[in-house]
């Protein structure tokens, strides 16, 4: 054994385990609807060594990387048995996607992967490339793991090797082990990435938050985060979809939106956090939102803050895909507590925590985007009247 070898080997084991016990520490003074964490919870240095180097000295005798990790992004999240797991997308050097789990005593460090990725079975017409999956705990009393399935498109010109179909895959367990792959969601809609379960029966039925797009990239007709119910679950088919949530000219989400992770069961309403996108001079923009449901009739909105809940900061907005938030993965706890994991710039994954109490303060009372610079600066100078006026009280009772 070379000591080249015997160097790295160690070298990167410790470097690797102190990466995984670092504790990580909220960030003072954020904006009050959530709080920050430090560093990211998962990076593709978080990959075991196992997963990307031959140990055996004889064939690797430099120590080398040989099946390198790209980034680790866009979680899905559950808390079981007292853990925190996430359901990574883990992006290969050869840029295909899989699903990997990792798993946290208290959901801000210490995440750990499992020894191997899951291994998604495959329908008759085989994948080329899964990600972003959503967990569901429906009360079938099944966990769902909702997640794009992409295929190169069979319509696309010769030579013309991006364009991609976009559809929904599903997949089921009870211990996040074993995976029974069921057949992809059927919809009219030609592309339908972001698809999520919502975790009840509504009229009993199986119920989905869409997102039709007309291009793979390209919104073109489709309008939104929209609505649908399947029967069946095991051949799930939405014959008819509505527009829950609709796309705005000039707003954070006017090129297109599409829903994050199912929604949190409040007793004021379905918490619900989207994406939204816009067009910038620097390409597109992507910023998490928030809004409420009703409780007896989820696809009916009540309350929708304008603006967005996170955007990207500092190093977030750059990665692979810069200036991006994306969220998949909430884990809302029984003691309130809300933890919400997101990607920045498709590279890494972070968390915010915060409270069911403090985010529903946060979409029930911050006003809707008036969607005009002249009603935006009436709400402005409304708040800093109500606020002269308080002030002014506070200081003659002095």
């Amino acid at each position: 054994m070379n000591m080249t070898y015997n160097l790295r080997r160690e070298a990167l084991t410790k470097q690797h385990e102190q990466l995984i016990q670092r504790t990580n520490r909220p960030v003072p003074l954020g904006n009050g609807i959530f709080d920050r964490y430090e560093h990211p919870v998962l990076t593709a240095d978080h990959a075991p060594l196992t997963w990307r180097y031959d140990f055996n000295p004889e064939t690797n005798p430099y120590f080398m990387e040989r099946l390198g990790i790209n980034c680790v992004f866009n979680p899905g999240a559950i808390y079981l048995n007292g853990k925190f797991y996430l359901v990574a997308r883990v992006e290969g050097n050869d840029r295909k996607s899989f699903f990997a789990i990792a798993e946290s005593s208290n959901g801000t460090d210490g995440f750990r992967f499992w020894d191997e990725p899951i291994v998604m079975p495959e329908t008759n017409d085989p994948d080329i490339n899964v990600y972003d999956m959503r967990l569901v705990q429906h009360e079938d009393g099944w966990i769902y793991g909702l997640f794009c399935t992409e295929r190169k498109d069979p319509d696309a010109p010769r030579g013309d090797l991006s364009s991609a179909i976009a559809q929904c895959g599903i997949a089921r367990t009870r211990d996040l082990k074993s995976w029974q792959r069921l057949a992809d969601l059927k919809t009219a809609s030609n592309q339908q990435r972001n698809v999520v379960l919502h975790p009840t029966f509504i009229d009993g039925q199986y119920a989905f938050y869409t997102r039709p797009q007309d291009g793979f990239i390209d919104t073109g007709s489709g309008g939104g985060i929209g609505w649908g119910l399947s029967e069946s679950i095991e051949q799930a088919v939405i014959e008819q979809e509505i527009i829950i949530d609709e796309r705005h000219y000039h707003t954070i989400k006017e090129v297109k939106n599409g829903q994050g992770p199912a929604p949190i069961r409040t007793d004021r309403g379905w918490l619900h956090i989207a994406h939204g996108v816009r067009n910038t001079a620097a390409g597109l923009r992507y910023v998490l939102y928030a809004f409420l449901s009703d409780l007896d009739e989820p696809q009916r909105v009540t309350h929708r803050p304008g603006g967005h809940l996170i955007a990207p900061q500092g190093e977030e907005r750059v990665g692979d895909v810069s200036n991006v938030t994306f969220c998949n993965g909430v884990i809302a706890r029984d003691n309130g507590e809300v933890y919400i994991y997101y990607a920045s710039s498709d590279t890494r994954c972070h968390v915010a925590v915060s409270t069911v109490d403090r985010l529903l303060d946060y979409v029930m009372n911050t006003p809707e985007d008036p969607l005009r610079s002249y009603a935006s600066v009436q709400q402005r100078v409304s708040l800093i009247e109500r606020n002269r006026a308080y002030l002014s009280s506070e200081t003659a009772q002095v």
